[in-house]
């Protein structure tokens, strides 16, 4: 091989390294504003909890549970999309890999229906639990 065709395997095994490590530097400097603001109005306050509320609004996980159901909808036609790519172009493998993603996307679903996940739906099956 000369020069020539060994600059696009380098590069290739190059981005595995690169694209993680630009990932991480852009969320830290990300957080590194949140952190610093939070950091300032913290030294102008002398009540604990107010500092515990302003990191609650800070702070940005989702106090919902997943929704299995969504989840799975959208993994079955992502597998149903990725089965017809192989059928129309690609060949037998991205049909295989498509059915097996459309149906984790099945499973997925019937978990969200088999296990109830918000609040509400938890109260509900109880409620109707204690009927019986």
């Amino acid at each position: 091989m000369n020069d020539q065709n060994i600059i696009i395997p380098v590069f290739g095994m190059l981005t595995g390294i690169i694209i993680p490590v630009t990932v991480f530097i852009w969320l830290y400097y990300d957080a590194k504003g949140k952190r610093e603001t939070v950091l300032e109005i913290s030294k102008n306050l002398d009540d604990p909890s107010k500092v515990e509320e302003l990191l609650k609004i800070f702070e940005e996980r989702k106090k919902e549970p997943i929704d299995y159901r969504r989840s799975g909808v959208i993994s079955i036609f992502v597998g149903v999309g990725l089965y017809l790519l192989g059928f129309l172009a690609m060949g037998r493998i991205l049909e295989g890999v498509g059915a097996l993603v459309s149906f984790i996307g099945i499973g997925t679903m019937i978990a969200g229906y088999l296990y109830p996940n918000t609040g509400k739906e938890l109260t509900d099956a109880v409620e109707e639990f204690e009927k019986k």
